[in-house]
């Protein structure tokens, strides 16, 4: 079974794509879930969702996806990160 992909995205596909992957990765680490984390652009997350079970965004996204999505600014800010965590483990399941 091929392990899935999950998208990670921001402006530049750096700064903050990067603290959200972090915790990402713990959070399937800590739920013992497989999945192949991705950092991008959100301009290259409307051409890669296709190859992804879930986009996992620091911001809003300019156009409309068919691969579900999460807005992760709550990893950001650090308010409301639980609510944030079931929400990624939800699609995941």
């Amino acid at each position: 079974m091929p392990i899935p992909t999950i998208l990670v995205a921001c402006g530049a596909g750096i700064a903050t794509s990067t603290i959200v992957s972090q915790r990402v990765e713990a959070l399937l680490k800590e739920n013992k879930i497989r999945a192949q984390l991705v950092q991008c652009t959100i301009s290259e997350a409307s051409t890669l969702q296709y190859q992804a079970v879930l986009v996992i965004s620091t911001t809003i996204l300019p156009t409309r996806f068919t691969t579900p999505v999460v807005i992760a600014t709550p990893y950001i800010t650090g308010i409301g990160m639980d609510k944030i965590d079931q929400q990624i483990l939800m699609y995941l399941d």
